[in-house]
């Protein structure tokens, strides 16, 4: 057991829960965690000291909670880690004004507002060469009768993800998918009518289901060198208006190419801490486009831990234990199989429709190289331990509901 440093979390989904599993594994170590609200899976759990506070993504209160917490812990370095968008800009517009013993492995706030506003972001991309979709940005005030220069169907995603969840309305969505463009119309007019006032992005369609999906973790040193990328092949995804584009289940596989492409992105960079791209498969010209990087470990973090690398190591490597300070740039590219799931695995084998990952799946299954984060059997009891069942349970509903019947119904 580790005690010469604490981690100090912030958000409570299954993010937070999935780094605090790596902590707890790797070092035997108990994370502190705030998030907004006293939410599954991280309340009520042992292996995390978990606070709500309804303002915990407040500039004044989240700089208060990290400043009291180091205080109190002014004897250890506090590794600060992001588990939600708003709480990862708000460490790193904060990045001056640290504790001492604080780390906090973030891009300064210039380079992350680059990364995380997807038209900043599609313009980086461009540039270097990465591949992404066909994309027109829509701006507020634009007349109805715009040129696309791609047909339907449409993808719709506001560029400011932070800014646009300020402004709730009935219909909102992560992401909205129009088929024709009095569709396209209407979700736009309700998305500046809530309030949102910045840019849109319009996309073209990529057709296939989610196993088209990929997902690239990567962790950068505080030095800029990528030392770890793990790609995971996306099986299956959740489909309720706000988790839609949520993973549900993965397989890690390798493909080089690809990540050497986005390790040599990251490093002309000179990005720090993890990163995480989301990226799908056009098999209309055989290339994968990304759509999104996200500057943080995703919400399948544990994907990651579960082939072999586990994300808290490599922060605990670089800035506590200092195994990066070689300045070599030796970067471990996952090639170990494991599959990954957050739903039942009835669910899984009635919701992919293809027989040869059904294979894969029941193969890595049968020889115990499976997870679902949560079921944890160091964070047991009866009473947790019925919370899980009625989550997992949930899922049935949820993809009948949004899905309609099962493959082979």
């Amino acid at each position: 057991m580790r005690n010469d440093f604490v981690p100090l979390l912030f958000a409570g989904d299954i993010n937070v829960y999935s780094v605090a599993r790596a902590f707890h594994e790797e070092y035997g170590v108990r994370p502190a965690a705030y998030g907004k609200y006293m939410s599954w899976p991280c309340a009520g759990s042992r292996i995390i000291d978990y606070t709500a506070n309804p303002k915990a993504d407040v500039q004044d209160v989240f700089m208060s909670i990290v400043h009291d917490f180091a205080g109190i812990h002014r004897e250890k370095k506090v590794i600060l880690l992001g588990c939600g968008d708003s709480y990862v800009r708000l460490i790193s517009q904060n990045l001056p004004n640290m504790p001492e013993n604080v780390i906090a492995p973030y891009v300064a706030i210039a380079l992350m507002d680059r990364l995380i506003h997807k038209e900043k972001f599609y313009e980086l991309c461009e540039a270097a060469g990465i591949g992404y979709p066909d994309t027109f940005v829509y701006r507020e005030g634009m007349a109805g009768s715009f040129a696309l220069p791609f047909e339907g169907p449409f993808i719709v995603k506001p560029s400011n993800g932070i800014k646009y969840w300020e402004h709730p309305f009935p219909k909102q969505k992560k992401v909205f998918k129009a088929d024709s463009r009095e569709e396209l119309s209407g979700i736009i007019r309700d998305i500046y009518d809530a309030g949102y006032d910045d840019s849109l992005i319009i996309q073209n369609f990529i057709p296939g289901d989610d196993s088209y999906m990929r997902v690239l973790t990567n962790y950068s040193d505080k030095d800029g060198n990528v030392r770890m990328m793990c790609l995971g092949h996306v099986l299956l995804e959740e489909h309720t208006p706000h988790g839609i584009g949520n993973h549900a289940a993965i397989i890690t596989e390798s493909h080089r190419p690809l990540e050497d492409k986005i390790k040599a992105f990251l490093e002309s960079m000179k990005f720090t801490g993890y990163s995480n791209f989301d990226i799908k498969y056009d098999r209309r010209d055989g290339q994968y486009k990304v759509f999104e990087l996200n500057p943080r470990q995703g919400r399948s973090n544990y994907y990651v831990t579960n082939a072999g690398e586990n994300i808290a190591r490599h922060i605990v490597d670089d800035y506590i234990d200092n195994k990066y300070s070689d300045g070599g740039a030796e970067c471990r590219n996952v090639t170990k199989e494991s599959l990954w799931l957050v739903i039942p695995k009835k669910v899984a084998f009635d919701y992919i429709p293809h027989e040869e990952i059904k294979g894969q799946m029941k193969k890595l299954i049968s020889e115990g190289r499976y997870v679902n984060p949560i079921e944890y059997a160091h964070d047991g009891g009866f009473v947790r331990r019925l919370r899980f069942l009625k989550s997992q349970a949930g899922h049935f509903f949820k993809y009948r509901k949004y899905l309609g019947k099962q493959t082979g119904e």
